[in-house]
């Protein structure tokens, strides 16, 4: 190679060097996808045989290539480094028809590991983004609930009184009334209203963690089984299957195994609830040296992305008018911050939705 021809080569190294620089610069971290295409066109412009070069890059789940691979190529490749992990590589390929592995140059080479650490760094800042995005979202929901929680309890307070004296009082009156008369019957409507309401309150104060607790050291894994059993009938009667993975040894938590009993029921009852005939409805329980892990899923249709942020709100629901007062969530969240632990949801693969509970070992 002359040294007019070398100089220029080295130029046009250092051009993509000032490239790639910028475009990482200007980068929007929402379209990384683009960002690193245009990272591989300007790679792909700085080859010695630029028109015959194909850039192919794959980065964890993002994988282009400038043109379509031949069917038999040489290449060289440089591996991207994600927080000191190989996540990817970058190749650069020649077709075997005219080239060969000599006909790459060693600044080539040298040049393509300088694009591989940058697109490297490049993706390390797009994951603390992503990481940090995640973190705030938890902490505005977290503070959310918590504001609703205040609410709600004193909501509940308020509304003790009232409903106490109107079921005291329909209770008196109904005494005095002949069990045959229309009045007797309209008492009933109010006594039953009055409790369902009461219930309702109940429910209120579980999600503000207003309940009372009995906190004992206790077997898990039996209140899970016997949750499960006194809801068989209504698997079978919704033609379901329900598939447990549970540890053979015990589980210990502090925990009040009512109110634990209240979280099975509740999330397994929304399971079935969402699930399609013949669909399959899996709780597994596992431990780790911190962590006791309680997953609840179901293969009905999951939540819409818009609606994540509020299932644990309460009178929110999804379900039709008249099925759902929207407590349900909302109670289990209660029930399981007063626990110390934690709740989250994923979607499930292929369909349907994953409650992940998460409780620390005391």
């Amino acid at each position: 190679m002359t040294l007019e021809k070398n100089l220029k080569e080295r130029i046009k190294e250092l051009t993509c060097l000032y490239e790639v620089s910028s475009i990482i610069v200007n980068n929007d971290y929402k379209e990384v996808d683009k960002t690193l295409y245009s990272i591989a066109l300007s790679l792909r412009k700085s080859f010695q045989y630029s028109k015959n070069t194909i850039v192919e890059i794959k980065a964890e789940k993002l994988h282009l290539i400038t043109s379509a691979l031949p069917h038999k190529s040489v290449f060289i490749e440089s591996i991207i480094t994600i927080f000191n992990e190989p996540k990817g590589y970058i190749k650069v390929h020649y077709s075997t028809d005219k080239f060969e592995k000599k006909d790459f140059l060693k600044e080539e080479k040298k040049l393509l590991k300088n694009v591989a650490i940058n697109v490297g760094d490049l993706l390390e800042r797009v994951a603390i983004r992503e990481n940090e995005a995640v973190i705030k979202r938890k902490m505005e929901h977290a503070d959310r609930l918590s504001i609703l929680g205040e609410i709600t309890a004193g909501i509940a307070h308020e509304l003790n009184t009232p409903l106490a004296n109107i079921l005291g009082f329909a209770e008196l009156l109904k005494g005095k009334e002949p069990n045959s008369t229309q009045a007797n019957k309209d008492l009933d409507k109010i006594i039953n209203s009055a409790i369902f309401s009461r219930e309702v309150v109940k429910k209120l104060m579980f999600f503000a963690c207003e309940m009372p607790q009995n906190f004992t050291k206790t077997d898990i894994v039996p209140v899970i089984k016997e949750a499960i059993n006194l809801l068989d009938a209504t698997f079978k009667k919704n033609e379901l299957t329900c598939k447990t993975t549970l540890p053979k040894g015990e589980i210990l938590l502090k925990a009040d195994t009512i109110q634990l009993t209240q979280v099975i029921f509740n999330l397994v009852l929304n399971a079935i609830y969402f699930s399609p005939k013949n669909g399959l409805i899996e709780i597994t329980l596992e431990e780790t040296s911190k962590k006791i892990i309680l997953k609840i899923s179901d293969e009905g249709s999951g939540i819409e992305p818009e609606n994540v942020q509020k299932i644990f709100q309460p009178f929110f629901t999804t379900k039709t008018v008249g099925d759902g007062s929207g407590l349900g969530l909302s109670v289990v969240h209660g029930i399981i911050k007063s626990h110390r632990g934690t709740i989250d949801y994923q979607a499930n693969n292929p369909t349907g939705a994953l409650f992940i509970i998460t409780f620390p070992k005391q």
